[in-house]
């Protein structure tokens, strides 16, 4: 740090230079770190003033209100801090406290004109507003009086309740329904046996809470958990779809208000949300092994723990959420993993169930911080598991190995230590050979999740290959032997992609696939042992033979997209890694040829590649992989609100829709059939890999389809954050010009997606990106600016003194590199006659200038030609002694040959060239030429 930046005094003038140059973002800094620097309270006042007026031109209105609350804690009489919270207010959409400040600011200044002018405003403003309420008031009363009466047409009350939905989305209508004593009728509306009245209900409630703590606390201590929970863990999915969904919002609302510091004397403090979260959680817990809760229901309490308790970002140091989660209910939740659903005993629940906790169990366990919480953790579970196991009840065993099951799905260290227990092992490959049904399919299940774990492989691959074998081949039942199979492919697939590592004799593993086809199809089996044929060939299409034969199977390709697409969740992560298999686009490390000599030299293994998974064959699936409708079967995956989403899934998803848009050719059918929409929420929220395979799909998508089409409505605006986020070291050459280009695209649409571009802050890696040694990626970045510049803020950039940014596009325009002389005269063209002042640095910017716009006069190319005598008339327009030293030059002669337009010069700048001429005309500098 230089000296300068330690004076808080000079920061201050700093950025008031800044801020009246009209460069926001470097004032805003300023002031910034000036504030932690200032122990002055006046002189911290003043900045927090001067910091609000930044954050009122970038339209972040809370900071704004904030920061003008602090100045006045310190001065109540700084008028310009009042005026500029009441601007805030305004735009909050909180008028009387607006009205409040700038009515205080006129007494102070009654003659000063923004007060009165802004007073008027909002005398309006709230007679609108009192007017809308008065009218919202009655329809809500109408609604109100028309539900509670039970002689009421069915239909009338119905669509009261529609409209009661409706209403409430409106904020006005929100309020007015709180004020009118709603919560309390919508209490009565839950009771109803009607689900469509109950749905009603609960939509009303979502627009009371959405975005609002205290509708939102009133609401949650009006109805109570307890009741809010029932209704959650009701039978009708749709009913407790929808419970879940308040709940959601409900938790959003509150822990967006502890997030929120609530500043300013005059402001009510509301009261601490975090009881009501912590009660919420406690209900959510307690439903966990409740016996009177549907199985939806607690799948909807398990998601609703998965996204509301871990930390968003592990930066935050914070987790005493999880902590207390599992240290209230952890065994709830193993409850429920050991449930084995065939067994009389245990809640009830859905094929997901299983899945869900695992996920559950691996986000508590992923958030925890220190060994010392992890061993706690770890304790718990195998407490849990022990308690179980050493009863001699089979029941208690079953359920004992049933949550290790679960563990080893989900935190699978957990699950490896409940499975090194003394005599757990042993159990499992003993019940493998029972002859009641659930009981071995407990059991095999136990041993395929196992598998997957390298420490115990090895074991089972000398001890389990030989059952399982066994058991395929010689049980009766199909759930027991689809389960064996997938153990054998398991196991089968350890060589991963690598061809000579192979574990079972030439063609065993064709037939194993061709058996997990065969029950794909067969439709008499039920979705779970179906399920499970996914999951073999997950783990088979690692060998190229078996993805060659899957492809080719289209009625396969389309049961496993139907299963994708049904309400068993916990397909979609095997149906993920098969398509990722297929479309082989997984990474690969190409290994140096040289450390491969060396390998074989030293007699080590070298993994090899399949044949068939080659460019050419690789393709031909994917062309297959679509006409089977695999993009329909991708959208629904990622619609899908479940854990079993998880971000691993998404990563998988992402890579898929990346190989799917490799070949242009098929990026239209990507976008027709609902792909574009689908990346968007991939590039957000997803593995940090995952966003990147997304955004990539997205600016392939975006390069060579009309974005406007591809992406339609707002949606188009969405698209920015994740090509911008391809712009970083991280990402490929390869991704970084496809970033470029896709935003060169949507940049020469609207005003509004430049302004979107620039406000993602795209601006200083596009201008970094422009010296970069890569052509293509240079050239792609300066037609990214070329497009940029139309916007007014952009070419302000261009005309702050003290940069190269000019003297950057002039010697571009001169680079042998045909695509970025384009790109640069081009937008030297477009700046030239926008700003016309730019024109007169130009000569300033090298002493080459000359010899770079007559290169460009004289080039063969039509376009750069056009773009040359565009920006000399563009230099002529803006000032005569910069014609006279163009004139003086061959530049003369050159417009004089242009403007008669002879064989080979385009029409268009034989026009220009003799506006030009004529310009100079007009000056009197040729007509003095020839004087002389």
């Amino acid at each position: 740090m230089n000296e300068e930046e330690k004076d808080p005094t000079g920061l201050k003038e700093k950025g008031n230079a800044h801020f009246k140059s009209g460069n926001v973002d470097a004032a805003l800094s300023c002031y910034t770190k000036a504030l932690k620097l200032s122990k002055n309270e006046a002189d911290c006042a003043v900045l927090y003033r001067n910091r609000c007026a930044c954050y009122l031109k970038q339209e972040e209105y809370s900071k704004a209100e904030a920061d003008a609350s602090k100045a006045l804690d310190t001065d109540p009489s700084d008028v310009k801090a009042r005026f500029r919270r009441a601007q805030a207010y305004q735009k909050l959409g909180r008028l009387d406290q607006a009205f409040v400040d700038t009515q205080r600011c006129a007494q102070l200044e009654p003659k000063n004109k923004a007060f009165q002018d802004l007073l008027r405003q909002l005398g309006t403003q709230i007679q609108q507003k009192s007017a809308q309420l008065n009218s919202t008031d009655a329809r809500v009363q109408q609604m109100f009086t028309l539900l509670m009466d039970d002689a009421a047409k069915e239909t009338d009350r119905q669509k009261a309740a529609q409209n009661l939905v409706v209403l409430s989305r409106e904020d006005a209508g929100a309020e007015q329904i709180f004020r009118n004593d709603g919560v309390k009728l919508i209490e009565k509306l839950l009771k109803s046996k009607h689900d469509d009245i109950v749905l009603s209900a609960l939509r009303t409630l979502v627009g009371l809470c959405t975005g609002h703590q205290s509708r939102t606390m009133a609401t949650v201590n009006e109805l109570g958990m307890h009741q809010l929970c029932a209704v959650m863990g009701t039978g009708a999915s749709t009913v407790s779809l929808a419970a879940c969904h308040l709940l959601q919002v409900m938790f959003e609302a509150l822990t967006e208000g502890m997030k929120r510091d609530i500043r300013g004397k005059e402001e009510a403090i509301l009261p601490e949300p975090s009881k009501e979260l912590r009660s919420m959680l406690r209900h959510l817990l307690d439903m966990m092994p409740a016996a009177n809760v549907s199985g939806p229901g607690r799948d909807n309490a398990i998601n609703l723990l998965v996204k509301q308790v871990p930390r968003k970002s592990f930066t935050n140091p914070d987790n005493s959420l999880t902590l207390w989660v599992i240290d209230q209910g952890l065994k709830k939740i193993l409850e429920v993993a050991g449930t084995v659903a065939e067994l009389s005993r245990g809640p009830p629940l859905t094929d997901n169930s299983h899945m869900s906790c695992s996920v559950l169990l691996s986000k508590l366990y992923d958030d925890l911080r220190s060994d010392k919480e992890r061993e706690n953790f770890n304790k718990l579970c195998e407490e849990y598991v022990q308690q179980h196991f050493k009863l001699s009840v089979l029941d208690a065993k079953l359920r004992a190995i049933q949550t290790v099951s679960v563990l080893l799905q989900g935190p699978s260290e957990v699950g490896n230590r409940t499975l090194e227990m003394s005599g757990m092992m042993d159990a499992v490959i003993a019940l493998c050979a029972s002859e009641d049904v659930i009981h071995q399919q407990v059991a095999v299940e136990a041993l395929i999740h196992a598998a997957g774990k390298a420490k115990r492989a090895s074991f089972i691959t000398a001890n389990g290959v030989a059952l399982l074998k066994d058991l395929y081949k010689k049980s009766e039942n199909d759930r027991i032997r689809v389960r064996a199979l997938v153990g054998l492919c398991k196991l089968g697939s350890a060589g991963g992609t690598d061809f000579s590592m192979k574990q079972f004799a030439e063609g065993s593993t064709l037939k194993l696939a061709k058996q997990c086809r065969k029950w794909l199809c067969n439709e008499s089996l039920p979705p779970t042992s179906r399920r499970w044929s996914v999951e073999g060939l997950a783990y088979l299409t690692f060998d190229a033979d078996v993805k060659e034969d899957l492809v080719a199977d289209k009625s396969a390709l389309q049961a496993m997209f139907e299963l994708a697409k049904s309400e068993d969740k916990t397909v979609l992560f095997a149906v993920g890694s098969t398509l990722v298999n297929c479309t082989n686009s997984y990474d690969v490390e190409k290994p140096d040829p040289q450390m491969v000599e060396l390998a074989k030299y030293a007699k080590q293994h070298v993994p090899e590649e399949h044949p068939k998974d080659a460019p050419s064959f690789v393709e031909k699936r994917l062309v297959k992989l679509l006409d089977a409708g695999v993009i329909s079967a991708l959208v629904c995956m990622v619609k899908n609100e479940s854990p079993a989403l998880t971000e691993a899934c998404r990563e998988s998803i992402a890579r898929v829709f990346l190989a799917l848009v490799e070949r242009q050719e098929d990026r239209g059918t990507v976008v027709a059939q609902g792909g574009g929409k689908a990346l968007i929420p991939l590039a957000t929220d997803n593995t940090d890999m995952g966003k990147i395979k997304a955004a990539q799909a997205l600016a392939k998508i975006t390069i060579t389809s009309n974005p406007e089409i591809a992406f339609p409505g707002e949606r188009v605006y969405e698209v920015v954050r994740p090509l911008v986020s391809l712009l970083c070291l991280e990402c490929t050459m390869l991704q970084n010009f496809e970033a470029l280009m896709g935003l060169t695209n949507l940049a020469g649409i609207s005003e509004r997606l430049r302004q979107k571009i620039i406000k993602e802050k795209a601006m200083p890696k596009i201008e970094g990106y422009m010296f970069e040694e890569h052509d293509l990626v240079r050239a792609a970045a300066t037609e990214c600016m070329c497009n940029l510049v139309l916007s007014e803020e952009v070419q302000k950039l261009y005309l702050a003194t003290g940069n190269d940014r000019l003297k950057l596009l002039v010697l571009y325009s001169g680079e042998e590199d045909e695509r970025l002389r384009r790109a640069a005269s081009g937008t030297l063209a477009m700046l030239t006659a926008e700003q016309p002042e730019l024109c007169a640095r130009i000569p300033e910017t090298t002493t080459h200038w000359l010899e770079i716009i007559q290169a460009l006069l004289l080039c063969d190319i039509v376009d750069l030609r056009h773009r040359g005598v565009v920006v000399v008339q563009n230099m002529m327009l803006a000032d005569k002694s910069l014609t006279e030293k163009l004139i003086e030059s061959e530049v003369l002669e050159i417009l004089t040959v242009l403007s008669k337009g002879e064989e080979g010069v385009n029409s268009q700048v034989s026009k220009v060239a003799q506006n030009c001429l004529d310009q100079a005309v007009e000056y009197g500098i040729i007509k003095n030429r020839e004087k002389e």
